[in-house]
């Protein structure tokens, strides 16, 4: 059995002047409407030259491009397809939504941020977005390295990142992103930034987790509030910004000398014995994991620093360090560990505040669709 070569010479079209092709849009775009995208960007963004103009149409123009499932300039096609000119107006041209984008400026990609931020607020205002944020409300911050081709990509550079667990040099840009969420609801992406792919993940992180705190009290969490981020975001003007907009931090701790100190004082009847209710992947280990121990202890963070230093939980998973390569009846003399730290000031009691802190791993998802989605064609040849 194989498969037909001349499968790949047959494609699909869809050419039926009666027909709607994405007639869910109609629901999606009205709610838009009534939350008042268009004259949010007509009230921030003011791109300039001769393409800049009409731009509350362009905008809602990608944005029903990409809720339909469009990654490129080109899939923005979709919305001319069949009778779609029959429910929507002001529908244009892929071309001249690509000629709008590329009259942005920094500044005029900040403006439509800001109006991104509003209109998050009013859509939760107006639909079950965030529920039980009223309560409890998590705001994720991570970067990803997205591999991009063409050498006259700007701001191209080599970074980090990891693929298939290796950590690898790739030539890309940086995104940096926020994401809210609560224990019942998913995901919803609160600020972003593209950045050089060379940045530290920490740049700028500060300065939007202020910005994600802000936009997620807009969108109604009035709760405890806790930002979520991994080591690369371990550093004082990163925690001072969460603490000074009011939320909670949760930050996993690089193993320095300080840390082990820190963990080696944790007497041995401070360890609490947990099960995972799903078995977790160790890389180290190369296997699955459902047993580990947890225990906590006062901690000081960033001293050397002059005015900087915070005071929190220390909070440590423990996890046994087998030796796959021993022979049957060689045992251990004594048990091995390997540590996780997370530094946080969370307010939850220590089995519930590491097990919020694994749940970190959400954003993950949310990148994995964006790049899968809307940032699959970020690699173009300019």
């Amino acid at each position: 059995m194989r498969l037909l070569h001349s499968l790949a010479k047959t494609h699909a079209s869809f050419d039926d002047p009666n027909l709607v092709s994405h007639a869910g849009l109609v629901p999606v775009m009205a709610l838009a409407g009534r939350a008042g995208l268009a004259g949010l960007v007509a009230g921030h963004v003011r791109p300039g030259g001769e393409c800049g103009v009409n731009a509350p149409l362009k905008v809602a123009c990608l944005v029903a491009g990409m809720a339909a499932g469009a990654d490129s300039i080109d899939d923005m096609g979709l919305l001319r397809h069949g009778a779609m000119t029959a429910l929507f107006g002001g529908i244009r041209a892929p071309s001249t939504l690509g000629s709008h984008l590329r009259c942005y400026t920094w500044g005029n990609v900040s403006q439509l941020e800001k109006a991104g931020r509003e209109f998050l607020a009013e859509l939760a205002r107006r639909a079950p977005l965030l529920p039980g944020s009223e309560t409890l409300a998590f705001i994720d911050i991570d970067s990803m390295q997205k591999r991009v081709y063409g050498r006259k990509k700007q701001g191209a550079r080599f970074g980090h990142t990891k693929i298939q667990g290796k950590s690898l040099l790739v030539r890309g840009l940086n995104a940096l992103a926020a994401v809210i969420s609560t224990p019942i609801a998913a995901p919803v992406i609160a600020a972003t930034r593209l950045r050089g792919g060379n940045a530290a993940s920490a740049r700028g992180a500060a300065s939007l987790a202020a910005q994600a705190i802000a936009t997620a009290r807009e969108a109604g969490c009035t709760g405890t509030i806790v930002v979520r981020l991994d080591s690369a975001f371990y550093n004082a003007a990163v925690t001072g910004a969460v603490r000074r907009a009011g939320a909670r931090f949760s930050v996993t701790v690089p193993m320095n000398a300080s840390v082990r100190a820190a963990i080696a004082a944790i007497g041995e009847d401070a360890w609490i014995p947990i099960r995972y209710p799903r078995a977790i992947w160790d890389d180290q280990l190369g296997a699955w994991i459902s047993d580990a121990q947890v225990a906590e202890i006062p901690y000081t963070a960033f001293a050397s620093k002059k005015g900087q230093a915070v005071t929190a939980r220390l909070i440590v998973r423990r996890v046994r360090d087998l030796n796959k390569q021993a022979g049957a009846g060689q045992d251990e003399l004594f048990p091995a560990w390997r540590h996780h730290a997370v530094f946080t000031d969370s307010p939850f009691e220590l089995v519930q505040a590491e097990g919020q802190h694994r749940d970190h791993a959400v954003v993950e998802q949310v990148f994995a669709d964006v790049t899968s989605g809307p940032l699959a064609h970020l690699p173009s040849v300019l």
